[in-house]
């Protein structure tokens, strides 16, 4: 009786549905084909679960492999990462692939099994330019910027803590310092077009938001955005739908409202006054501040190193974004079309510093697909100094590639608004993981420079790494992108003085040096 019940429903149901098919005129497929046509809608919902887990090969998927999502997956849970019977790459015959030529014989060196992976950068953030509180970062691996609002509270939390634990940075992203950042980790305050959490009623900067922001916060940097790569040149829109009181009161606008950002700053309208803006930050706080940009156009970049080349007023780092960089929902042409990819653009920034002598001047960050191994050596044989990780950090704490980040219906909870969502992800497991990715990837970095015979990644040159034309030719990483000389390199009184620091004494006894 029950079983004819459950049939007659079931009938009754589809014929209702086959009904509605065939009635409505928004879609034609359902009007040919009722009932079976909404399978075609599900297998298109579904199709980046299916192609990451049935369809497409280890080495296949795009933004990231199989492999490489296995590799953050099994060092987040401290599981063994190590792949074998070979590389699954096509070594042979790929084009553009990079190997390290590791040396037989090599200097003092640092011990690469140290589980906490002491690894400080190289350089000392805003010492050059005498920043009241200039320091010397105690990791080279931080967190890229991810604002609350597009991550969901859970994740912020389990990212800032992660960072808390593995000594390392975390970018406040543009949309304002939230509570979910106050979990102990060290904050890099970024400031977008926006000024979000530091700004007036009509949109424009306010000085006194901003310093009453940093007196009450860890944060140890501000880093002015420009642009970024997954959508360069591009204001944002947040709906008013998302906007909650919450995010409203964090990010100092209208909660239910339409919010949407410039894509321009309207504290400054070109170089000279924007170096004017660095200046008064860096005074006004005694911060190190620093740039993030996307390259296109190179004139921007030939300007600001012409005017730092007087020595009067300079940014105290530059944070390169290659257009490869996903962090943040962007239209298709502006993902797949606008900007260089990160190799390109910051090869092309660096040498403009590089002409002119500024290299030792400023700290070099990259970001764009660095938190794996072999894409992060080889930003540092190009002269990056330390390098933010985005989407590998949110694989660490549970992201599945699912692609949903626009939609607000991110699977796992990590980006998006939705209560329900965001209650599945624990921030106290999920932080543990990130925190041992962090220290994972600073030791697997730490690995690869005792290969190539030196005690740290940055001291890994452009001469160091070949790039492979298939079978048939190889070209070293300064050949390819044009270095001259020493470009990519750190200068001989940086380079003593981190080997010194990292081969002085055991790194569980060491502590970050100002």
């Amino acid at each position: 009786m029950n079983a004819r019940k459950i049939g007659a429903a079931a009938a009754t149901a589809v014929a209702v549905l086959a009904a509605r098919d065939l009635v409505q005129k928004r879609h034609a497929l359902l009007r040919n084909f009722p009932v079976v046509g909404h399978a075609r809608y599900l297998l298109e919902r579904i199709g980046p679960e299916l192609r990451q887990y049935i369809v497409a090969s280890n080495e296949e998927e795009r933004p990231f492999s199989r492999d490489q999502r296995t590799w953050i997956y099994a060092s987040a849970k401290e599981e063994n990462n190590y792949f074998g019977f070979g590389t699954e790459v096509d070594v042979e015959h790929v084009q553009g692939h990079a190997y390290l030529k590791q040396r037989t014989f090599a200097g003092p060196l640092p011990d690469v099994h140290d589980p906490q992976a002491f690894l400080p950068s190289a350089k000392v953030l805003g010492g050059p330019r005498g920043r009241a509180k200039a320091f010397r970062p105690a990791s080279v691996v931080n967190i890229s910027a991810m604002s609350f609002g597009s991550l969901s509270g859970p994740a912020i939390t389990a990212l800032n803590q992660g960072a808390a634990l593995a000594g390392a940075m975390h970018n406040t992203g543009e949309g304002g310092l939230s509570p979910y950042h106050r979990n102990g980790g060290d904050l890099v305050l970024q400031l977008g077009t926006s000024y979000f959490g530091c700004r007036n009623a009509d949109g424009s900067f306010n000085l006194d938001k901003l310093k009453d922001v940093v007196a009450g916060a860890p944060v140890k940097a501000i880093e002015i955005k420009l642009s970024q790569g997954a959508k360069p040149g591009l204001g944002g829109m947040l709906p008013g739908a998302k906007v909650t009181p919450e995010i409203a009161a964090i990010r100092g606008i209208p909660a239910g409202q339409d919010c949407a950002s410039p894509s321009r700053h309207s504290a400054f309208g070109d170089v000279d006054s924007m170096l004017d803006f660095v200046e008064l930050l860096a005074a006004e706080t005694g911060l190190p501040v620093g740039v993030k940009s996307a390259v296109g156009d190179l004139g921007f970049w030939q300007e600001l190193a012409a005017l730092m080349a007087r020595g009067d007023r300079g940014v105290d780092f530059v944070t390169v974004d290659g257009g490869e960089g996903g962090t943040g929902a962007a239209p298709r042409m502006f993902a797949d079309s606008v900007s260089l990819p990160f190799r390109m653009g910051f090869s092309r920034v660096y040498g403009t510093f590089a002409e002119l002598g500024l290299t030792d001047e400023l700290t070099f960050i990259g970001s764009g697909k660095l938190g794996l191994p072999e894409n992060a050596a080889v930003a540092f044989a190009l002269g990056v100094d330390m390098i933010n990780v985005g989407r590998e950090a949110m694989l660490s704490i549970g992201c599945i590639q699912a692609q949903k980040c626009h939609t607000d219906k991110c699977p796992t909870g990590i980006a998006t608004q939705n209560p329900w969502l965001a209650r599945g992800l624990d921030p106290t497991s999920k932080s543990t993981r990130a925190a041992v990715y962090l220290r994972t990837l600073r030791r697997e970095l730490m690995k690869v420079s005792a290969a190539v015979g030196v005690a740290h990644p940055a001291l890994i040159t452009a001469d160091d790494v070949e790039i492979m034309n298939g079978d048939y030719e190889a070209r070293t990483l300064a050949g390819v992108y044009g270095y001259k000389d020493g470009w990519g390199s750190l200068g001989p009184e940086l380079a003593e003085e981190i080997t010194a620091l990292l081969t002085a004494a055991p790194n569980s006894t060491r502590k970050p040096a100002v």
